[in-house]
């Protein structure tokens, strides 16, 4: 398996190559260049198996010969052994249509741990066996640095820097950051947006001479191989209900476009999907662009579903690239613009294709909240906003008959546990849920953090400052 950019300028890579490098030497994103293929019978014989049997199936054509299937299937045994349900992804139901698929049972109570728990034990397997360590940069919204520190904390050949918007991610998401006490880990409050954050950790990458000499990598969702590992969950899902004799919905709380994206690359590999249900907060850039068929920027709002406060979403990138039949050089042109204007419009023939299998829906704060209580008092379940604005999208599809099937079911994911987002849960509900055992001391522990301003130049020289030089050659590097 090869790996291509969606910038069209970049070299080929492996899989190896491909998760070290994170982002693409000329500024995109590396995607697969040709799709796995899954038949019917393949993905009914995933139907009823462990979770992370399901994940090395989904995995292995994309890694190929880079790692053996007796590695693979030890790193995923581990991986997944820290988290807090036996199913994994456990399924539930709400009602006659809707399904719950619980993503949040990992060790940071977040979906980003079904992906980055297996990222950091590939990061650390590669690169012991070559010798090397890495430098990853990440920006987060909330919940990706948590779970990216816990995946590569105390580990011998990485350092990580991460990025997050000063003041606008919940004391619960700061904390599981900060609270890290890791020789590797550094954690950096930027004054600005997670968009600033996020421009910071590409402009670092773009340094050429920085990114070979600090060999930077990736772990938050630019990083291929953590796309990848999502994959899984939209298959085991889709089968317990049926799949591929029965067709199935997905509405995804969306920001960054990296999980529903996982769904579509599902999609491409064979699992027949109804629709993909893009929900945003008052952040809606995406709901707007599959309403209007243009992406026009605005500025970010601040919300009770902070992960979702983004409005320039890196991964929709890759979907430009097929909408764009694969012309790298037209992908970057159409960016550069959008960059230099706040708008990005790709024509009404590309913007229906989209509209094959997108659609989006939007929910404010106080229809997040209403939502939060409505689900609570009809089936006693708690649920994070993010998770509470998939709902709502999902109900109001339901209820609208957008599904070309008036009987397929429509699994919202569910992608934090309550206890990270107590004040709203608090607010809707009048429960404040708890901690888990293993984090029910967070409130008390010491944090580790440095503030710095929107300023490439001091985060450059910070990361310069704190990181341990990489031994022995660079790697991600073509």
């Amino acid at each position: 398996m090869k790996y291509v950019s969606t910038r069209g300028s970049a070299p080929e890579l492996g899989f190896e190559e491909a998760l070290l490098a994170g982002l693409a030497r000329d500024g995109g994103l590396y995607l697969p260049a040709r799709w796995p293929s899954f038949t019917p019978d393949m993905i009914r014989d995933l139907a009823g198996l462990p979770y992370s049997e399901i994940v090395l199936r989904v995995l292995t054509p994309f890694v190929g010969k880079a790692l053996s299937e007796g590695v693979l299937r030890r790193l995923l045994a581990d991986a997944y052994a820290g988290f807090g349900h036996t199913a994994t992804v456990p399924l539930k139901q709400l009602d006659s249509r809707l399904w719950l698929l619980e993503l949040f049972h990992g060790p940071t109570l977040a979906f980003k741990d079904c992906a980055l728990q297996v990222l950091g034990r590939l990061f650390d397997h590669v690169l012991e066996r070559a010798a090397q360590r890495i430098t990853i940069i990440g920006a987060t919204s909330g919940d990706t640095g948590s779970a990216a520190i816990e995946a590569c904390r105390d580990r011998e050949n990485i350092d990580i820097f991460m990025l997050y918007p000063k003041g606008r991610v919940t004391e619960v998401q700061r904390r599981q950051m900060t609270t890290v006490k890791a020789d590797n880990v550094f954690n950096i409050a930027v004054e600005g947006t997670f968009d600033d954050c996020q421009d910071l950790v590409k402009a670092l990458f773009a340094d050429t001479a920085f990114r070979d000499d600090m060999a930077l990598s990736a772990v938050n969702s630019i990083n291929w191989a953590r796309i990848a590992v999502q994959i899984a969950y939209y298959f085991a899902a889709a089968t317990a209900l049926g799949s591929p004799d029965r067709r199935v919905a997905f509405a995804v709380p969306t920001g960054n476009f990296g999980n529903v994206y996982a769904g579509y690359a599902a999609a491409r590999m064979g699992l027949p999907v109804d629709k993909f249900i893009v929900a945003s907060n008052r952040n809606d850039i995406l709901t707007r662009f599959l309403k209007t068929g243009s992406l026009t920027t605005a500025e970010v709002q601040p919300s009770l579903s902070p992960s979702m406060d983004i409005q320039i979403s890196s991964n929709f990138e890759r979907l430009l690239f097929d909408l764009y039949d694969g012309d790298g050089k037209a992908v970057a042109e159409a960016l550069a613009e959008f960059r230099k204007t706040g708008r990005l419009a790709p024509g009404t023939a590309r913007w229906k294709k989209a509209l094959q299998l997108f659609d989006g829906a939007r929910a404010d704060d106080d229809e997040t909240l209403a939502e939060i209580a409505r689900i609570h008092r009809e089936t006693g379940e708690l649920v994070d906003p993010h998770t509470a604005v998939g709902i709502a999208a999902a109900r109001g599809m339901i209820e609208s008959g957008a599904m070309s099937d008036a009987d397929t079911p429509v699994i919202a994911l569910a992608t934090a546990h309550p206890a990270k987002f107590p004040d709203a849960v608090e607010r809707a509900t009048g429960i404040r849920p708890p901690l888990p055992a293993n984090l029910a001391d967070l409130y008390e522990r010491e944090e580790h953090v440095s503030v710095l301003p929107n300023d490439l130049s001091q985060v450059r020289d910070f990361v310069r400052a704190h990181a341990r030089r990489p031994a022995g050659r660079t790697v991600g590097v073509a």
